[in-house]
């Protein structure tokens, strides 16, 4: 998995399953656009994931999480619930606001 923390007043932080940058999900009038330049940060293991979600969900930050391994590191960090999950083209996604 990859995560970029983009540092402004409030942090966004980018999660998403390395097999996903690059690509573009369309369904219906909504598009996922997994760009390089957001997405792809330091590639961590899951563990150390789960670990940084954790302490940045006590922050002021925004998530946008893609994919199955991200979006399970996610639920297990307990920054997000399957209630904020989403899927485009089954891939699951979840944009969250803390």
């Amino acid at each position: 998995m990859f995560i970029n923390i983009i540092k402004s007043c409030r942090d966004v932080v980018a999660v998403c399953d390395k097999e996903l940058i690059g690509k573009v999900f369309e369904e219906d009038r909504f598009q996922l656009d997994i760009k390089e330049n957001f997405y792809k940060g330091e590639e961590m293991s899951e563990e150390k994931v789960i670990d940084l979600l954790k302490f940045l969900s006590t922050e002021d930050a925004t998530f946008n999480i893609v994919g199955k391994k991200s979006v399970n590191a996610a639920l297990k960090a307990g920054v997000i619930t399957e209630e904020n999950v989403n899927e485009i083209q089954n891939i699951p996604f979840a944009l969250i606001l803390l």
